[in-house]
């Protein structure tokens, strides 16, 4: 009689529990077992997307994947080619999660419980007959496969391993690598607020501005969306993007760097000159702080026009060409200063991880050790916000979940 395939899983977020689950439905008689250092699986599932859990996007608004992952967009290319943001879709689905797109394509559980996902994803891995190790961190892998936790060895070898840690930061990946002479790709922050140290700008906190660009003077970073004003700078999608696009760059420079704003979204210096004109065409015997660009609210057109040295109380027909250009100028290019970051509460990613030169492309097998398997944010792939970061875990966690039963 052929003894059962094992397949150990290092991590129980969403790629690991995804992979399980889908170990099970492809191969029921194989033993599976997960390893999480955590009290409980799905821990970062459970309060992503504020706690209603952005699943995944539709990608109509994605012209290049590029644009979402701004590292592995090739890999992610050729992976959704077998399972993608609709293959995500159907999988739920067909389990009992009625889903909602929102109108920034973002998908959602209709009941806009991140809970319902952990719920699924459990009792699909629970009934299937998974074994769970919870408060198991593991601190090498060893080939043969052999898992050591920090309580040892855990006693049994697999006949595959499937790694799905997720990012991390500083060393933390040095111990369960070690030996096996893998690349890593120095993990760093992504998707995180910056800290802008304006007393007069913070004193808008709350102000949300829903059409902006954002961007690093000199770079090729650049990113659109809604921008929120907080206590400590700036946050919202634009900021969060121009984040994930700049991750390296912003860890090398230490978290320090001019931005400019276009106040304004993606429309130049002139359209924003006309823009202004017609305010004045229409307003021409109110003070210019008093009529202003819908987008804005009158505190932050007050504190935008602070910026400019013009007299606020100044009426639109007194004010000349050369004000209302100087005007569109600031709204147009309006430069602060980054002075650090903050982590944007518990939704962290990380840039970085396994090198993908180290991975089969169409396995997620690690290219010098077969038998072993990575998916999700511990592969150097991370996106920006709008259910892009899931997506990859949960395409991540199908393919290396199908290779690793068939032994690819």
């Amino acid at each position: 009689m052929n003894r059962r395939r094992s397949i150990a899983i290092v991590g129980g977020g969403a790629a690991g529990c995804f992979a399980a689950a889908n170990i099970k439905a492809l191969s029921p008689d194989t033993d599976v077992t997960i390893f999480e250092a955590g009290r409980k699986l799905l821990a970062k599932v459970a309060v992503t997307g504020g706690g209603r859990c952005n699943l995944t996007n539709t990608f109509r608004d994605i012209r290049n994947l590029e644009e979402a992952y701004p590292r592995g967009h090739r890999l992610m290319r050729r992976l959704f080619g077998r399972f993608n943001h609709e293959d995500t879709c159907k999988w739920f689905r067909d389990r009992g999660v009625r889903l909602v797109v929102q109108e920034d394509q973002c998908i959602f559980p209709e009941s806009q419980d991140a809970m319902e996902i952990v719920s699924c994803l459990t009792e699909a891995i629970l009934s299937s007959g998974v074994r769970v190790e919870t408060g198991a961190r593991v601190t090498s892998i060893e080939p043969g496969w052999r898992i050591m936790t920090g309580n040892g060895d855990c006693g049994r070898t697999f006949d595959a391993v499937i790694v799905t840690t997720g990012g991390c930061t500083g060393s933390g990946w040095d111990g369960i690598f070690s030996g096996l002479g893998l690349e890593i790709s120095a993990p760093v922050p992504s998707l995180f607020s910056v800290r802008v140290d304006d007393k007069e700008l913070k004193s808008l906190m709350g102000t949300v501005v829903e059409n902006v660009s954002v961007s690093i003077p000199r770079t090729k970073f650049r990113a659109s969306g809604p921008l929120l004003i907080t206590d400590w700078g700036m946050s919202g999608p634009a900021i969060l993007k121009l984040s994930s696009y700049a991750a390296r760059f912003l860890a090398e420079n230490g978290y320090r760097s001019s931005m400019i704003i276009n106040w304004s979204g993606d429309s130049s210096v002139q359209e924003t000159a006309e823009m202004l004109g017609r305010i004045s065409a229409a307003n021409p015997r109110k003070q210019i702080v008093n009529a202003f660009p819908e987008s804005f609210n009158s505190r932050l057109w007050e504190f935008l026009l602070s910026r400019t040295g013009i007299n606020p109380d100044t009426r639109w027909q007194d004010a000349g060409a050369r004000a209302l250009n100087r005007i569109a100028e600031r709204l147009h290019a309006d430069e602060y200063f980054i002075s650090g970051k903050n982590r944007f509460k518990a939704e962290f990613v990380t840039c970085g991880g396994v090198s993908l030169s180290e991975i089969s492309p169409e396995t997620m097998e690690c290219r010098k050790h077969p038998g072993l398997y990575f998916a999700g944010e511990v592969a150097d792939v991370d996106a920006i916000t709008g259910g892009f970061n899931l997506q990859a875990a949960w395409t991540m966690g199908y393919i290396a979940a199908c290779s690793a039963v068939n032994g690819d």
